[in-house]
């Protein structure tokens, strides 16, 4: 067993118990947090790939249906999880950063969401236990409804408790769907559960097991943001401090990607399952952009964008292919950077400026050069212009589309995104390069020198991507290739 493995939970955990317990101490408490945070992308890429057993106990029996009993807590670690472990990491390192060097006074309550939502990530695509994984899923859920109503944004926490209330009805749901999985097969653990179903113990086109997809599937929308939870998702994200709403999205991500995985390994067997995970991406793909083309708000425009996106992760996965799978989660790694560089981009200029309106910005790229330059290469990616890494993640998803024998879907992706980009350089020729209002004040704000060092940081790795693909795509394709 690799010891290292369980530390990328247990220490964001901690983290976020000692500073709520000793954030009156401010100076040690942004130290502490600082040093923590540094570790987070350190400890994935040092750890080695493997299994981790909690309490020391393997599989105990092998017997010939190829069914294994597994008697305690399984952490699985490979390059699926390491890339996104370290990326989630990273993003959680630079978000934390700029916000101790923001505030003089730091939020202990804040930091420990921040640690606590990393954790509760981390742990869900780890797990190979489906019950662990829905209690980080909840504790993810809560982390998030308190970063958005810790934030000074008005109306937060309207919609904190709103996406709380909606919480209450998908976490419910995908609980029960998982009693009744434990009810036919016996165990919570996912891969005696998938090899119970692949081996024919059971019935798959029995009511109780269409039941719990449909349940879990109503959960796995609520915890993605699809459709019909898109405004809900965009709307916390609006809400949120630019660098919180960064992690939120990556929050989103991962956790989207660990539940429809193990989905994929239970329920592939089902024709409707990969129907149903299309029908609902391809959704989001269109009302996210939709959306977005309405929005006067720039932090509204990427929080739809936001959920479109989604909705080409969820397409490649949905397809079933191990290159359509493949190029579905070189697109949600790709999300997670890109996105996030857009929040925080964003998040200068409303530093800036203290307006969101782009019908009140203008003339920005003559006081914010940098920071300009930055957010049009990252929107470009976010509209699969090459060589970013966008365009090379959603290259994928349309050859996969035509291998699969569907060109209308190939085509589709490439008209969204046609209206991403329309989206994109339209907010972007309204902040930056329209004449500046009179009433608009920027001579004297400048942006914060840990918000530019973020968006070099992430726009290096979106360019390196775009360049060098390979580096990745192969040892995802080297995983999924393992659970086809």
């Amino acid at each position: 067993m690799n010891e290292l493995i369980p530390l990328m939970v247990i220490v964001p955990l901690m983290a976020a118990l000692l500073i709520s317990a000793f954030s009156r101490f401010n100076t040690v408490t942004k130290i502490f947090a600082f040093v923590v945070a540094i570790c987070l992308p350190i400890i994935p890429i040092a750890s080695n790939y493997g299994l981790h057993y909690f309490g020391g106990y393997e599989p105990m029996l092998d017997n010939v249906t190829n069914v294994m009993f597994h008697p305690a807590i399984t952490y699985s670690f490979t390059f699926l999880q390491q890339i996104f472990i370290a990326m989630v990491g990273l993003l959680t390192f630079l978000v934390i950063f700029i916000y101790l060097t923001k505030y003089k006074e730091v939020s202990g309550p804040y930091l420990f969401l921040l640690f606590l939502g990393t954790a509760a990530v981390t742990a869900m695509l780890l797990t190979d236990d489906i019950f662990h994984m829905f209690v980080f899923f909840e504790i993810l859920a809560l982390a998030q409804v308190g970063i958005v109503a810790a934030s000074s944004i008005s109306y937060s926490n309207e919609m904190a408790l709103k996406y709380m209330i909606l919480g209450s009805i998908g976490s419910p749901m995908m609980l029960l769907g998982i009693g009744f999985l434990l009810a036919m097969t016996g165990s919570v653990n996912i891969t005696d559960i998938a090899a119970a179903v692949h081996n024919g113990l059971v019935d798959v086109t029995s009511p109780v097991f269409l039941m719990s997809l449909a349940l879990i599937f109503f959960g796995w929308l609520y915890a993605s943001g699809l459709p019909p939870f898109h405004t809900i998702k965009s709307g916390i994200y609006s809400k949120a401090e630019p660098h919180g709403a960064a992690l939120l999205q990556s929050f989103t991500v991962i956790s989207m990607i660990s539940i429809v995985l193990v989905m994929f390994r239970i329920y592939s067997t089902l024709p409707i399952f990969e129907v149903l995970i299309v029908f609902f991406s391809i959704l989001a793909m269109i009302l996210g952009v939709s959306l977005a083309l309405t929005q006067t708000d720039f932090r509204r425009m990427i929080g739809f964008l936001a959920v479109g996106e989604l909705g080409f992760i969820g397409l490649g996965i949905g397809l079933g292919t191990q290159y359509s799978i493949t190029a579905g989660l070189f697109q949600a790694l790709n999300e997670i950077t890109i996105t996030a560089l857009l929040f925080i981009g964003f998040g200068a200029i409303v530093n800036a400026t203290n307006e969101v309106d782009t019908r009140k910005l203008g003339g920005l790229l003559a006081y914010h050069p940098k920071v300009s330059i930055m957010l049009l290469i990252g929107g470009l990616a976010m509209a699969g212009v090459p060589p970013l890494s966008g365009f090379q993640s959603k290259l994928m998803l349309v050859q996969a589309s035509l291998s699969c024998g569907y060109p209308e879907i190939s085509i589709l992706a490439i008209v969204v995104s046609i209206a991403t980009f329309v989206v994109f350089v339209k907010t972007y020729y309204s902040m930056f390069l329209k004449p500046k209002p009179n009433d608009l004040d920027v001579e004297h704000k400048e942006v914060p020198r840990a918000m530019i060092f973020a968006m070099g940081i992430l726009l290096i790795i979106v360019i390196a991507f775009g360049v060098y693909p390979d580096v990745v795509t192969n040892g995802i394709s080297n995983f999924v290739g393992g659970i086809l």
